[in-house]
């Protein structure tokens, strides 16, 4: 029994998998700001994002009399919102380049990291957004979604090593930016 369902969100997932149009609507109203707050750690661009959301949705009401309540829902609900931003990213990715694994090795790169972790989850969604999209992407799929290097590889179409490079140069970049975000960080972090 899905632990992380109250009574009201089971009631809307069996609405929505009787294909009711009124629990459907409450069900988007209910889990939107879940789903929206995923699609923009992917898609910064709120209307990016609720593309991500709304074929997100269509894709949980065609699927939804699979879901088995022992799993929990907002799992099952995050894992489609992620495969589905992935989706909309692979559909627009351009021409890209791979950086080779030993060149983000050979520079001096410090990263403080007690610093990045002690950052709100709206002020690393705001950080993020000034990301290169694939930095972003494999960012959010190894940081935050628990991926490997060789799920994001397959996912991204990347090599292995350029899943690992652009995370490095994430962290790095990501670093450069709480120094120009927050000036004071040292100060906010450590009083």
């Amino acid at each position: 029994m899905a632990p992380d369902c109250t009574p009201f969100e089971r009631q809307l997932i069996e609405g929505c998998r009787k294909g009711s149009p009124q629990y459907q609507e409450m069900f988007y109203k209910h889990f939107y700001g879940f789903t929206m707050a995923i699609a923009l750690r992917y898609h910064p661009v709120r209307q990016d994002a609720g593309s991500v959301v709304n074929d997100s949705f269509m894709k949980v009401f065609a699927r939804i009399d699979r879901y088995s309540f022992e799993e929990t829902f907002k799992g099952w609900l995050r894992r489609i919102v992620v495969n589905t931003a992935l989706d909309q990213y692979r559909k627009h990715i351009k021409h890209t380049q791979t950086v080779e694994y030993e060149q983000a090795e050979s520079q001096d790169i410090e990263v403080d990291e007690s610093v990045i972790s002690q950052l709100t989850a709206e002020d690393i969604l705001t950080l993020l957004q000034h990301l290169p999209d694939q930095y972003r992407m494999v960012f959010n799929l190894y940081e935050i979604e628990g991926y490997s290097h060789e799920e994001i590889a397959g996912q991204l179409k990347l090599s292995v090593s350029s899943s690992r490079v652009y995370l490095v140069r994430a962290k790095e970049k990501l670093a450069r930016l709480v120094k120009s975000y927050f000036p004071n960080h040292n100060e906010r972090f450590h009083s």
